[in-house]
């Protein structure tokens, strides 16, 4: 048996690989227990949170959002195991692409993110760093802070998190590539997207007035 490799250590989960987990490379994610909490309020907390995550990634894959496959999911343990997928992180390979070839991927993002919401799915962290590009294209990870809602709210920020994340990290890009982005969430959500579109703005807005006071 392969010892397990901690990929991540995040505030509320682990990401380990075990390269041979029943003969396939798997992504454990473990949430590890919070000592400033009740033992028992923390192994409920843990127990629910693993399965709403998995919950959540079972219904993005049903609204045709690329995820990873669940292997399996302990609630007791508070683990999820899934498939480790294979590819870069958007937010590692945006300076390397060809123009024409970083629009038509984030344009791509775009439906794929108008699908969750269409899926009344809130990622929760919508950002480059939570899509792997593969060579079947993108594929969304990490919905630990995902949430079921339609709520236009919740959806500007979603769409919110995506254009600070292209502001701060692809600042040379911003522009083209949320372009592009918004044309696939367009086409993939409907006229429910101008109303959330229209939201980001309004956050957005208000994010800056607060920097200013």
């Amino acid at each position: 048996m392969e010892e397990l490799i901690l990929i991540a250590k995040g505030a509320e989960a682990d990401l380990l690989l075990d390269p041979d987990w029943n003969g396939v490379k798997a992504l454990i994610k473990r949430r590890g227990e919070k000592r400033y909490r009740h033992p028992e309020l923390d192994r409920e907390i843990r127990r629910q949170r693993t399965i709403h995550e998995a919950s959540i990634i079972h219904r993005a894959k049903g609204a045709g959002v690329p995820t990873p496959v669940i292997y399996q999911v302990d609630p007791d343990d508070a683990t999820i195991v899934m498939e480790f997928v294979e590819g870069e992180r958007v937010r590692d390979i945006v300076e390397c692409l060809p123009g024409e070839e970083r629009r038509r991927l984030f344009k791509v993002i775009g439906v794929m993110a108008g699908r969750l919401h269409r899926a009344s799915i809130i990622h929760g962290d919508l950002t480059t760093s939570n899509i792997i590009n593969t060579a079947e294209g993108p594929v969304f990870v990490d919905f630990g802070l995902g949430e079921v809602s339609s709520e236009t709210e919740k959806r500007g920020v979603d769409l919110n998190l995506m254009h600070r994340m292209l502001t701060s990290t692809h600042f040379r890009h911003t522009e083209e590539l949320f372009a592009a982005f918004e044309k696939g969430y367009r086409e993939s959500l409907g006229e429910e997207a101008e109303e959330a579109l229209e939201r980001m703005e309004e956050i957005s807005r208000r994010g800056r007035y607060i920097e200013r006071e």
